[in-house]
């Protein structure tokens, strides 16, 4: 696995004087929709930002080809690797075509203009994530779910080979969500190396080909779907005890959380007494 295009190398990344990861190892596997997993605060959108050169290391390397990424100019990153962030924060007074336009920054150069190939790749952009009708919106009046579309349409003009998308689902409805989720599968199908961070169990075990397990910022886990989720290692992580079962419409792992009287008497609480009088 050495030799995958994204990697990183004894990672420790802080905030400050806080450190969310230490000397983590991690292999994004070449062509696969990878999904990170874990609770709140363990390291997920952390890493992710780490991949995406957003933030810098404490100590450890990111690879992108085998070359660390800092030694990249930003132009020649952003033409391999695109990021949809947690909650970015929108310009104000832009239209939603503007935004995505921005997307094609990394393929402009001083002799090479705006271009019908751009035109192209923002057309097919906001086609594909639905937002061509609020073209001439102005982006701060959007609702989330429209902005979030949006956004993933900016990073989809990029058009890099790999995708690395922070809680892409945020904000959307679930209409919205699987819609997003099977624009991701396409794209991957398609022979894109996506990465995401989500929180839905289920939706990561129906769309990943690998997941990434964390807690602590340590990875806990890391494999095929069927082979990581286990009912042991959701109440270790998650601390919820479940079943595992499988879908019966993708015959993919399925988390069925226990119920309100067993999860609180895994808490310690006492259930209340049912007995006939």
């Amino acid at each position: 696995m050495s030799d995958a295009r994204l990697r990183a190398d004894a990672l420790t990344l802080a905030y400050d004087r806080r450190v969310v990861v230490q000397d983590l190892d991690v292999r994004i596997t070449d062509g696969s929709f990878t999904v990170i997993v874990g609770p709140n605060a363990c390291g997920k959108s952390t890493l992710l930002r780490s991949l995406a050169r957003v933030l810098k290391p404490r100590s450890g390397t990111v690879y992108l080809d085998g070359q660390a990424i800092a030694s990249y100019p930003s132009r020649q990153v952003a033409r391999q690797l695109g990021m949809l962030p947690q909650s970015p924060i929108v310009p104000g007074g832009i239209a939603v075509d503007e935004l995505v336009a921005r997307g094609r920054f990394a393929h402009q150069r001083l002799l090479r203009q705006w271009s019908a190939e751009d035109e192209a790749a923002v057309a097919d952009a906001m086609r594909l994530t639905e937002v061509a009708d609020l073209a001439d919106r102005f982006v701060d009046e959007l609702s989330g779910g429209q902005r979030q579309r949006v956004w993933l349409a900016m990073a989809l003009a990029q058009q890099t080979p790999i995708l690395l998308l922070d809680e892409p689902t945020t904000f959307l409805d679930l209409a919205h969500q699987f819609e997003v989720l099977d624009l991701c599968a396409e794209l991957h199908e398609q022979g894109r190396t996506i990465v995401a961070v989500l929180h839905d169990l289920n939706h990561a075990c129906r769309y990943a080909t690998e997941l990434i397990v964390m807690r602590d910022g340590a990875i806990l886990a890391q494999g095929a779907p069927a082979e990581v989720m286990t009912a042991e290692l959701v109440e270790e992580v998650f601390g919820v005890p479940c079943r595992v079962m499988t879908d019966p419409e993708t015959d993919t792992p399925m988390v069925v959380p226990a119920g309100r009287q067993r999860r609180r008497a895994t808490r310690g609480g006492l259930a209340p007494d049912r007995t006939p009088a």
